[in-house]
């Protein structure tokens, strides 16, 4: 690791939203060249520190130091023009201007004040050439692939006398030729001084090019140091926030041998699910009263076999049956409709409608089947809107209570309602009980149980890796969009996941 004092000290900083707190006294430093690893599952606070850092919130406690000079920032802006600059997973480039537009914006040259095109093109191809991006710089920027712009989004971030670059899943579009050259650009930073900060959840690029490592954790840092002292085992345990050392030597699953499972025909099957950088070729089955956990770090593509077994998410490849029926790719309202349901991660962007009623909410999905001739009965909805909040015990004033009034535990409840009412043979769960207390965990948790006992099938997708060991059947690991182990029976415990995923890993890096 380069040496020197530090470049960047961000010291006890606390950050709280709407009374949680978001970080909890996290501090990190780095020194000048130094490539420093932010690692952490989702909500672990990895994105609100980057923010802290980059001025989009000012800490509630603590401060941000830059070359010993302390910082306020009032904005991004503010931050950008201290030498701070950011790579963002979502591309924050303009697409309809040429790429040299978008690699000199605000700093165009400029001749008898108007903008020298001829001299910015120039200036552009020479940049674009020295990062490996072989394209013409008059381009529009929606014209290119994501790799090329997310190449172009980092040479525009480290041409503008940065100190410090914060990389946000960086490689996440990229090909394996653009990601060496990725790496080759993190090389020459170091070798100019500058510092970066480097998310990612592919374990082997971390170990490639990063000196040390914060581990974060509901908000916490649980584990600062060298990145090559830290085995990789010991590095997924710190993430899950569960030690092998302690966990079970042998894990229980559901039905333990009171139910055998293996003589149903599968209610779902995915066969060879693909879509370029995300799925590569996955394939799994889930049977009637069966729980299946989907494990993997963040980013290793669960969510995105969700969404495609489920219709929503379009794929280069693959196939999914229902009942033995193939399901037409690409189509929501055909997995509906041969009964697949999708209880979706991020319950307030893409699961409830908080401007609508509890009834209203859990009435959606099932108004097809409720209608006859195109008009809804209003006693049919009432009848299953009393049945589902009664069975799954929502607490509410009454049905017509907006939504965005309950509980988290409650609004996911509803969610749940929505989804059995359409009577669906498969359930997506991704992050069922995420946010919600732990009372109303525990009722969703039971839940779950009793509609596999009913002869439900489930998909079950966790970060917590006690939930997913002890809820699940049978557990499919995945790792980078692809299936790298299957645990059965006395093989589903939380070291099983852990040392699944990192074997995996070692087994690349040795590669």
């Amino acid at each position: 690791m380069p040496d020197g004092g530090p470049l960047l000290e961000v010291s006890g900083i606390v950050k709280r939203f709407t009374g949680v707190v978001a970080l909890d006294q996290v501090s990190v430093g780095l020194v000048p060249g130094e490539v420093h690893a932010l690692v952490g599952e989702n909500g672990a606070g990895k994105s609100t520190l980057i923010k802290v850092i980059t001025g989009v919130h000012r800490p509630d406690e603590g401060e941000v130091r830059l070359a010993g000079r302390r910082f306020e920032f009032a904005g991004p802006l503010e931050a950008q023009r201290a030498g701070i600059q950011a790579v963002h997973q979502e591309i924050g480039l303009v697409p309809a201007m040429s790429v040299a537009r978008n690699l000199l914006l605000g700093r165009e040259p400029r001749r008898r004040g108007l903008i020298d095109f001829r001299r910015m093109h120039r200036e552009a191809a020479r940049t674009l050439a020295s990062y490996g991006v072989d394209v013409d710089a008059r381009r529009p920027l929606r014209s290119l692939g994501l790799g090329a712009q997310q190449m172009i989004a980092l040479a525009r971030a480290v041409s503008v006398d940065a100190r410090v670059v914060v990389m946000d899943e960086p490689t996440s579009s990229l090909e394996p030729r653009e990601v060496e050259t990725l790496f080759g650009v993190i090389g020459s930073l170091r070798e100019r001084g500058i510092s970066v900060i480097y998310v990612s959840h592919r374990l082997d690029e971390l170990y490639r090019i990063c000196d040390r490592v914060t581990v974060l954790r509901d908000g916490r840092v649980v584990h600062q140091g060298p990145l090559a002292e830290l085995e990789r085992l010991r590095l997924v345990s710190l993430m899950l926030g569960r030690d092998v050392a302690d966990v079970r030597a042998e894990g229980t699953t559901k039905f333990s041998g009171a139910h055998d499972l293996t003589d149903r025909a599968p209610v779902v099957e995915a066969h060879g699910l693909t879509r370029r950088h995300v799925l590569d070729g996955v394939s799994l089955a889930v049977r009637p009263g069966e729980v299946v956990g989907l494990g993997g770090l963040l980013g290793a593509g669960r969510t995105e076999t969700a969404k495609a077994i489920a219709g929503v998410l379009p794929l280069d490849g693959g196939r999914v049956t229902v009942a033995g029926v193939p399901l037409r790719r690409g189509s929501a309202a055909a997995a509906i409709k041969a009964g697949v349901a999708l209880l979706p991660e991020d319950r307030r962007a893409e699961g409830i409608i908080p401007t609508l009623s509890v009834r209203e909410n859990i009435a959606l999905a099932a108004l097809p089947r409720l209608s006859r001739a195109g008009v809804v009965s209003d006693a049919r909805i009432d009848q299953i809107v009393e049945t589902f909040m009664r069975r799954l015990r929502i607490k509410a004033v009454g049905p017509h209570q907006p939504v965005a009034e309950l509980s988290g535990g409650n609004q996911q409840k509803v969610l749940l309602a929505r989804w059995l009412a359409t009577e669906p043979k498969i359930l997506l769960l991704d992050e069922p009980t995420r946010g919600i207390d732990v009372g109303a965990k525990a009722e969703v948790q039971a839940l779950i149980d009793e509609l596999a006992r009913a002869g439900l099938g489930v998909l079950l997708i966790s970060s917590d890796l006690e939930e997913l060991v002890e809820g699940s059947d049978r557990v499919v690991v995945l790792k980078d969009g692809a299936v790298v182990g299957e645990l059965t029976g006395a093989e589903v415990t939380e070291e099983g996941v852990m040392t699944t995923i990192a074997a995996h890993v070692r087994e690349e890096s040795d590669g």
